[in-house]
């Protein structure tokens, strides 16, 4: 604003005035200052007027795991239009699944006096938030639960999906379903496994751990532990893959043996219609899974006051591939 100042030929004062529409300004003062902002590309700094005035500042926060991940990507997108509804902007972040990272990058948020939270967590504690509430700054957790932290929270009903997926196979016939999942550790991982768990045991299908592979983290590690499982002496007739990208795998190595195996994958992805197979999906809606939580953040924001809740949507089960 001094540049605008020396250049108008008026005190720094009266541009702000200018500025921030003060009334009883001699409007050829103000088209002077309207002339030199103009001229000199002048842009008000809207954040750090807020950040002065203890105002809101129309910006909130996203943190999401994998931003080149299509599901994160979603829920980005929407987030920005929901945002974009209430005249704010979203700033996106990514943890890559790391604790640690998403802490910072969460303090980090803060410091940056957002308005508001959208947090899908990579930890499991996230008691260093609650000061950060408590001032005022509200957060939604979606897809996984916060940890150590009382909040708004949307989910998938990743156990019940997981749950019917496999009674799916079962009704079919199978009895050895082998098991595709990344890591225990994460949450909506931990879910789908315990789901699976509850209708094979409801089955009477008696616990084989050479069905269950962890650590399946791609494409090309699923295609690995599916080949392992089928040279096997006792291989499975169906696989049960946890995540979108185990199930390529699982397709990618079945499709290459012309094995008959079936195949139910939790997440529906792109293309999965051109499968050159046919599979069971489990597939939900991720864009009411981003509208919700973001919805819900701006009515914390703007200060309706109800009881931290818990949405869980719904999923079902989808034919896809070629049949």
């Amino acid at each position: 604003m001094v540049d605008v100042a020396r250049h108008a030929g008026v005190s720094l004062k009266t541009v702000s005035r200018v500025v921030n529409k003060a009334p009883n300004v001699q409007q050829e003062l103000v088209n002077r200052v309207l002339a030199a902002v103009d001229e000199l590309g002048f842009r008000r700094n809207q954040l750090a007027s807020a950040l002065r005035s203890g105002q809101q500042t129309a910006t909130v926060g996203l943190l999401i795991e994998e931003i080149a991940n299509p599901f994160y990507a979603t829920i980005a997108h929407v987030a920005a239009e929901v945002a974009a509804g209430f005249d704010s902007l979203l700033i996106t972040a990514s943890s890559e699944e790391d604790p640690v990272r998403e802490e910072r990058l969460l303090r980090d948020l803060c410091a940056r006096r957002v308005d508001g939270l959208l947090v899908v967590p990579a930890g499991y504690d996230h008691a260093f938030l609650k000061s950060e509430v408590e001032q005022g700054i509200p957060v939604v957790f979606l897809d996984r639960p916060a940890g150590g932290l009382v909040a708004d929270t949307v989910l998938l009903d990743n156990r019940g999906g997981a749950r019917a997926g496999v009674e799916h196979l079962l009704t079919q016939g199978h009895r050895r379903i082998g098991i595709l999942l990344d890591t225990i550790g994460v949450y909506t991982m931990h879910e789908r496994l315990g789901g699976a768990q509850d209708a094979l045991a409801a089955a009477s299908v008696p616990y084989d751990a050479g069905l269950v592979r962890d650590g399946v983290r791609d494409p090309v590690t699923a295609a690995t532990a599916v080949a392992e499982m089928l040279d096997s002496a006792d291989p499975p007739t169906a696989f049960f893959a946890l995540n979108n990208r185990i199930t390529v795998g699982v397709v990618q190595e079945l499709w290459r043996r012309k094995s008959q195996a079936a195949i139910v994958g939790f997440d529906d992805f792109e293309l999965s219609h051109l499968m050159p197979m046919p599979l069971t999906l489990i597939a939900y809606d991720t864009r009411e899974l981003a509208r919700q939580a973001a919805e819900l953040l701006f009515a914390r924001i703007a200060k309706e006051s109800f009881w931290p809740r818990t949405v869980v949507l719904p999923t079902q089960l989808v034919q896809r591939g070629l049949q």
